[in-house]
């Protein structure tokens, strides 16, 4: 390895000649262990021309180095940390000044203590993984993808990699969107309605600062999205939690002076139900009686392998009020961080505004790639390959479900890739997590979904989207033996 000639800098206050300072610059960085045995060193001439000296002073420096066996010489190859050079100490090295601020006083807002949880990042660490969002790297299309970013990195796709969009997305992308995955969820925009997102999240952060303001009441469902709660709650928004049935959120039961509804109509979150049709027209005219917006998040229609999806609530929107939210992250990898706001222009036109002022765009690199592996095709397969082995995992899932006694207290009518579940009695699956981690199993706790001090614990969810279907089994068999040895 080469030491990068930009790392070595003669410190401003050393004292002694030019070749004493370079010297002592080079043995301080093989003392701290900054450079290692064996890595080389710039050549004379490079490091010269980098402090603005003389190529015989650097020179002279590297010999006297050479004499100590702080360095070694490789004829024509040129110089590097002798293996013989002093070992750096064994203690923690500590060069960052004392921290005496008082950020209790200093943070003018704070963002933690919200009520997401925290994933667990080893969860390929467990056998029997029935965490939710991941994705199984065995069904992911790696060649095509590859190939993709191989084409977007391609001198025909170069303006496309590093054109500064400011405020702008790749135009590819955007009409995949415009031309393929709006139309089949019944939605029809124009250019100008479409914004691509880091994500679902960032969309719904984007929609948020957008259209709230502390007089402006707005609804969520209970059970539902943490995240979206600590995003509303961080915007100082006065939220009313409503409390969902097997259809999802009951529109009767949004109170008057609402003027913003999140809900998650196609495919509840967490509970996985679905919005009958006619709820979804109640809801409407519920919004515009209310003169409130509608945010749907539309974050799983892809996984329909049960039946055709149903059409989406902006599809049944005649007047503007219902703003899409869609990701590629559920289906394509969540570590994309793609998504999209559809909505009526002026709406995007702001949220396009906040969000060049915060990050400019996504970026274009990642959006080409997308957009190469979604036009060839490829998108697609994997989609209906991932239907398909959804499809079987979701079948040895309920059969196991049903021989060992589980409960599910919420199953998706179109597919999906999780079962919501709930324990008997006054089981707290927070506990029954920690149990079940110690036996190789992940689950997800259900609390956090819900609103207030009082979050019931006898609620989790299993997901089938990183677990082999072979595993199915003996992992819902843990599960149902460590309920009942926590519950008898």
């Amino acid at each position: 390895m080469v030491i990068p000639v930009d790392s070595l800098m003669l410190d401003p206050a050393s004292k002694g000649t030019l070749q004493a300072r370079i010297q002592q610059m080079v043995a301080q960085g093989i003392l701290s262990g900054r450079f290692r045995r064996g890595e080389k060193l710039p050549s004379s001439r490079k490091l010269a021309a980098h402090l603005g000296v003389s190529r015989i002073t650097v020179t002279l420096a590297y010999n006297e180095l050479l004499a100590n066996d702080y360095l070694t010489s490789k004829g024509r190859s040129g110089y590097f940390v002798s293996e013989n050079a002093p070992d750096p100490p064994a203690f923690a090295q500590t060069t960052a000044a004392p921290d005496t601020i008082d950020w209790q006083g200093a943070l003018g807002r704070r963002f933690t203590g919200g009520a997401t949880p925290q994933k667990p990042q080893n969860w390929q660490a467990f056998t029997y993984s029935f965490i939710y969002g991941q994705t199984d790297p065995s069904l992911f299309d790696h060649a095509n993808w590859r190939q993709c970013a191989m084409q977007a990195l391609g001198v025909r796709n170069f303006a496309a990699m590093t054109t500064d969009y400011y405020d702008q997305d790749d135009p590819e992308l955007v009409q995949f969107v415009l031309r393929h995955t709006l139309p089949r969820r019944g939605i029809l925009a124009s250019p100008d309605q479409v914004l691509i997102t880091l994500g679902a999240q960032n969309a719904l952060w984007l929609a948020t600062q957008v259209l709230l303001t502390p007089d402006r009441p707005s609804v969520i469902e209970d059970p539902s999205y943490f995240a979206l709660r600590d995003i509303l709650r961080q915007a100082g928004a006065r939220v009313t939690p409503v409390p969902v049935d097997r259809d999802g959120l009951p529109p009767d039961q949004i109170p008057d002076g609402t003027k913003l509804i999140f809900t998650t109509p196609s495919h509840h979150c967490p509970t996985s139900a679905t919005m009958p049709v006619e709820r979804r027209q109640t809801l409407l005219e519920r919004a515009r009686d209310l003169g409130a917006l509608v945010i749907e998040d539309d974050y799983e229609f892809e996984m329909a392998f049960l039946h055709p999806p149903s059409p989406a609530l902006k599809s049944l929107d005649d007047e503007g009020r219902v703003i899409h939210v869609g990701s590629f992250s559920k289906s394509l990898f969540p570590g994309l961080r793609l998504g999209y706001l559809v909505g009526s222009a002026p709406f995007i036109a702001e949220a396009r505004a906040l969000r060049a002022s915060i990050l400019r765009h996504p970026p274009g690199l990642i959006q080409r790639t997308a957009a190469q592996f979604l036009s060839l095709g490829h998108y697609d397969a994997l989609i209906r390959k991932m239907a398909r082995v959804y499809h079987a995992r979701r079948r040895v899932m309920e059969e196991a479900i049903a021989e060992h006694g589980l409960t599910i207290a919420g199953t998706a009518a179109h597919g999906g890739s999780s079962f919501w579940m709930r324990a008997p009695g006054s089981l707290d699956t927070r506990e029954l997590a920690q149990t079940l981690a110690q036996q190789d199993v992940l689950i997800e706790p259900g609390a956090p979904f819900f609103d207030g001090p009082e979050q019931p614990g006898q609620y989790y969810r299993i997901a089938y989207s990183s677990i082999p279907e072979d595993r199915i089994p003996e992992g819902i068999a843990r599960i149902g033996r460590a309920i009942e040895a926590h519950t008898s």
